[in-house]
């Protein structure tokens, strides 16, 4: 583990990037218009396909209404549809690691012509499944996998994470902020670093002590509830964080994080002053009953990066390797400020733009051995 080297012309920041799905919360459900599957896993879709095309998704234990990661990629699947009319896409429901290799198997056998599967934990039953039909195209988020017919869309999600540490350092008003994951995949820990080096970036630019509740980038040591689903162990954690001065709360555990804007909520019903940030998505929109929780959200996009990888299967240019998403090619991003927009400062807000275009130009580099390479 390369740990962090501050100097005055650049920041070296380390953090874990390899892409695993980062669990869940609740999402649009599968729209009318799509050819959609929630049968049981391993069996893949019995829905009639109408396109010429077809895109079939491998959704992980989340399900594809869990307001984050496979939400957001089945919400790229139904994009992709909704722009060519000769796609349909489906999807089938994994409810354990060992459904991963039956349903891609399945697809394979209805002849889909791209099957997405999501997440690092598909990844070798991705890698398989290309091996073995070397002629089938797939794509992969979360994962790099290779293959020249697999597709991998990866993002270095630590760029925008730190973002958000240095936003939760300058609007704490405790001097203590908290993240915690659902599992100890490096896809969630990347964040985590992210945000504990934010932390510590804005601390030596201001002369502060803001302290990070939940996680030690340098230890690679923190807190995980064990899953992406038990929002009572989200609530239970965030209470404990509340409870020990936190008052900005950063979970990257998909469906679990709603465990913690419930503690949020009640702690505000309780006169205190707590907020916090949402991950993947913008959580002012996929979990909107929270939004004035939301200070903001570190998203990475998985919509868009799933729409153009089936738009060029089924246009004929599709082509293997990875595409990164990146603050430079807005791959990954904050969410806009929403109900916080007149409350972050300024002056804040002046300094989170100029540190998002120093990141692009190259003057503040957040680096990590474990950042998905070219």
């Amino acid at each position: 583990m390369k740990h962090s080297a501050w100097a005055t012309a650049a920041l070296a920041v380390s953090g874990i990037v390899v892409l695993a799905a980062c669990g869940s919360s609740n999402s649009s459900a599968p729209s009318a218009n799509a050819t959609s599957s929630s049968a049981p896993a391993g069996s893949g879709s019995s829905a009639a396909t109408t396109g010429k095309f077809t895109g079939c998704m491998v959704s992980d234990t989340g399900g594809v209404d869990d307001r984050s990661f496979n939400a957001a990629a089945w919400a790229g699947m139904q994009a992709a549809q909704s722009a060519n009319s000769n796609i349909t896409v489906k999807f089938s429901q994994s409810t354990s690691p060992s459904d991963y290799t039956p349903i891609i198997n399945t697809f394979v056998s209805q002849k889909c012509n791209i099957i997405v599967t999501l997440g690092f934990a598909m990844g070798d039953a991705t890698k398989a499944a290309a091996k073995a039909n070397p002629s089938q195209k797939l794509a992969i988020v979360d994962n790099v996998t290779p293959g020249a017919n697999v597709n991998s869309l990866v993002f270095n999600t630590v760029q925008d994470a730190f973002l958000g540490g240095y936003l939760a350092a300058g609007m704490t008003k405790t001097g203590k902020v908290a993240t915690f994951g659902g599992q100890e995949f490096p896809t969630v820990t990347i964040y985590m670093d992210g945000y504990w080096d934010g932390v510590q970036y804005y601390n030596q630019k201001h002369g502060t002590h803001v302290q990070v509740l939940g996680w030690n980038e340098k230890t690679q040591k923190g807190s995980f509830t064990g899953d992406f689903t038990n929002q009572t162990k989200g609530q239970t954690l965030t209470q404990t964080f509340i409870s020990e001065g936190a008052d900005i709360i950063f979970p990257v555990a998909g469906n679990v994080g709603l465990g913690a804007a419930k503690a949020v909520q009640n702690a505000d019903n309780a006169g205190g002053k707590v907020n916090m940030l949402w991950v993947d998505t913008d959580g002012c929109v996929s979990a909107a009953q929270y939004c004035k929780y939301f200070i903001t959200s570190v998203m990475k996009g998985i919509q868009t990066a799933v729409k153009t990888a089936v738009l060029g299967a089924a246009k004929g240019t599709f082509k293997g390797g990875n595409y990164i998403g990146t603050l430079a090619n807005g791959g990954v991003s904050l969410a806009p400020f929403h109900d916080w927009d007149s409350k972050v400062p300024a002056a804040l807000q002046t300094e989170i733009t100029q540190l998002k275009a120093d990141i692009v130009a190259g003057k503040i580099t957040i680096a990590s051995p474990s950042q998905p390479k070219s």
